[in-house]
């Protein structure tokens, strides 16, 4: 495979040459990848969580006794994070799981005492670091990039990829 050497900033770039940096989706990832790890240092250092973990509490705290299918939906998180999770705040006594009486291979899962406390207690970290970020902007700036994500998340979801490729 051939490595293309990056350009000088003298260089011009062509219109047409796809540019990584200015990808969006690129951009997104790499933001949000910062970002997680940033609240990850926190929550591992202070309660011993994963981001993966930290994001189950707050779904089952938001939104009460739920199934694991369910958390992965809400999180946005594939089976395989919400499963390992899931383990790891049961063992740590965060989240109690019971059958789930409609579904006997099922499971619900809702925070145990413990866990409501670790939540309650995270929540306002989360709110600070939010605020820390908030602040490298004007409210204006704030408000408009929460629209615009919240607009182009709806927009993503609402996409037939099989009708975008044709």
């Amino acid at each position: 495979m051939k490595t293309r050497k990056p350009k000088a900033e003298s260089e011009t770039v062509e219109s047409n040459e796809f540019q990584l940096d200015e990808f969006l989706p690129y951009r997104l990832s790499v933001t949000a990848n910062q970002i997680s790890r940033m609240f990850a240092r926190r929550y591992a250092d202070d309660f011993g969580l994963t981001i993966a973990e930290w994001r189950v509490l707050a779904v089952l705290g938001q939104f009460g006794t739920l199934s694991p299918t369910t958390i992965g939906e809400l999180a946005a998180m594939d089976k395989v994070k919400v499963s390992r999770a899931t383990a790891g705040l049961v063992a740590k006594g965060l989240v109690r799981q019971r059958p789930d009486p409609e579904d006997g291979r099922g499971r619900r899962l809702q925070l145990s005492a413990k866990g409501a406390k670790i939540r309650s207690e995270i929540v306002p970290l989360a709110r600070d670091l939010e605020t820390t970020l908030a602040s490298s902007m004007s409210r204006v700036e704030w408000q408009a990039l929460r629209k615009a994500l919240t607009k182009l998340n709806e927009h993503a979801r609402g996409i037939d990829w099989a009708e975008a490729a044709d």
